[in-house]
C-alpha cells in the first residue's frame, strides 16, 4: 500500500469518526476534505468508501452500548430484557421512513443533491434551526417532556424517524436532524442523542449494503490496495467514534446546541464561498 494513500484514508477515517455522531454533517466535511486529499481509486470505489467506512462508527455505538442494546444479557432481569427489547423495536419504527425513501431516492438524491450548494444551504438552515430552537427552548423555560430514552414512545420514535428522512439531503446531518427533531418534540437532548446513535445501526448498516450491492452489480472491481484502504478507514472511524460520542454525550449533558449551530453556519458559509470561488476562477 502506498504510504501516501494510507494517510488519506486515515485522515478520512478520523473525519467520519468526529462528524458521523456531532450533528455538523459529515458530508459537507467529506466533500471539503475530498477537494485536498483525493484517494487515487476510482470514482465508483470511492463512493463506496465514504459509506461503508460508517461501519466503523456503528461498531462504536455497538461497543459503548453494549450492555444496553443486549436483549439477551445474562445479567439482565426478564423485565429488562423486555425492556431492551421493546427499545429495539422503537428504533425499528423510527429508522423505517428513512429507509424506504433513502431506497426508493439513492440515485436521484445522489445525483440532484450531492453538491456544495445544497450542502452549504443545509449547513445554513439547520444551523440556524439548532439556534432558534435552543433560544425558544430557553426562554420559554418549558421542561422536556422525555428525559430518558426508555420513555421514548412509538409516536416519538416514528416522528423522531420522519426528521432522520431529511437528512438524506446531503449537509443536512442524520444525527442533527434526528436530534432536532427529538428537541423539538420536547424529547431531552440525552434521549435524543442516544436514540439517534441507535437509529444509526440499522440505517447505516442498510446504507452500507445498498451501496456494497450496486458497486457489485454495476461490475466495479476492487484492488487489493483499496481494500487495505477500507480496512484502515473503518478502523480508524471506530476508534474516533468512541471518543466523539461520549464527548457529545458529556457536553450534551451541560450544554445545549447552539455551539453546534453556530459552526454550521460558519461551515456553510466557508463551503459556499471556497466553492464559489473555485467555480468562478475555472
Amino acid at each position: 500500500m502506498r504510504f501516501i494513500e494510507f494517510v488519506k484514508a486515515l485522515l478520512l477515517g478520523i473525519v467520519e469518526g468526529i462528524t458521523e455522531w456531532l450533528p455538523v454533517s459529515s458530508t459537507g466535511h467529506m466533500i471539503i476534505l475530498d477537494n485536498f486529499i483525493k484517494l487515487d481509486v476510482s470514482e465508483a470505489f470511492m463512493e463506496l468508501f465514504l459509506v461503508v467506512i460508517q461501519l466503523g462508527a456503528i461498531l462504536a455505538v455497538a461497543v459503548l452500548y453494549f450492555s444496553k442494546l443486549n436483549p439477551f444479557s445474562p445479567s439482565k432481569s426478564r423485565e429488562e430484557k423486555r425492556s431492551t427489547l421493546t427499545l429495539w423495536s422503537k428504533v425499528i419504527v423510527g429508522a423505517i421512513p428513512a429507509a424506504i425513501i433513502g431506497f426508493l431516492l439513492d440515485d436521484f438524491l445522489d445525483t440532484h443533491f450531492y453538491n456544495y450548494y445544497t450542502v452549504s444551504v443545509a449547513l445554513v438552515v439547520y444551523g440556524i434551526l439548532f439556534i432558534l430552537i435552543e433560544y425558544f427552548r430557553k426562554k420559554n423555560n418549558k421542561p422536556f417532556r422525555v428525559e430518558t430514552v426508555d420513555d421514548i414512545s412509538y409516536t416519538d420514535a416514528l416522528k423522531i424517524g420522519a426528521f432522520q428522512v431529511l437528512s438524506l439531503i446531503p449537509g443536512t446531518s442524520r444525527s442533527g436532524s434526528t436530534m432536532l427533531g427529538g428537541i423539538s418534540f420536547g424529547i431531552s437532548r440525552v434521549a435524543s442523542a442516544e436514540f439517534s446513535f441507535f437509529m444509526a445501526i440499522p440505517i447505516m448498516l442498510g446504507a452500507s449494503g445498498l451501496k456494497l450491492i450496486k458497486f457489485i452489480m454495476e461490475g466495479s472491481t476492487v484492488s487489493g490496495e483499496e481494500i487495505g484502504l477500507l480496512l484502515v478507514g473503518i478502523a480508524v472511524s471506530f476508534l474516533v467514534s468512541l471518543f466523539a460520542i461520549k464527548f457529545l454525550m458529556d457536553f450534551v449533558k451541560r450544554h445545549d446546541f447552539k455551539p453546534f449551530g453556530i459552526y454550521r453556519i460558519v461551515l456553510g458559509a466557508i463551503v459556499f464561498g471556497y466553492f464559489l470561488v473555485k467555480t468562478l476562477m475555472a
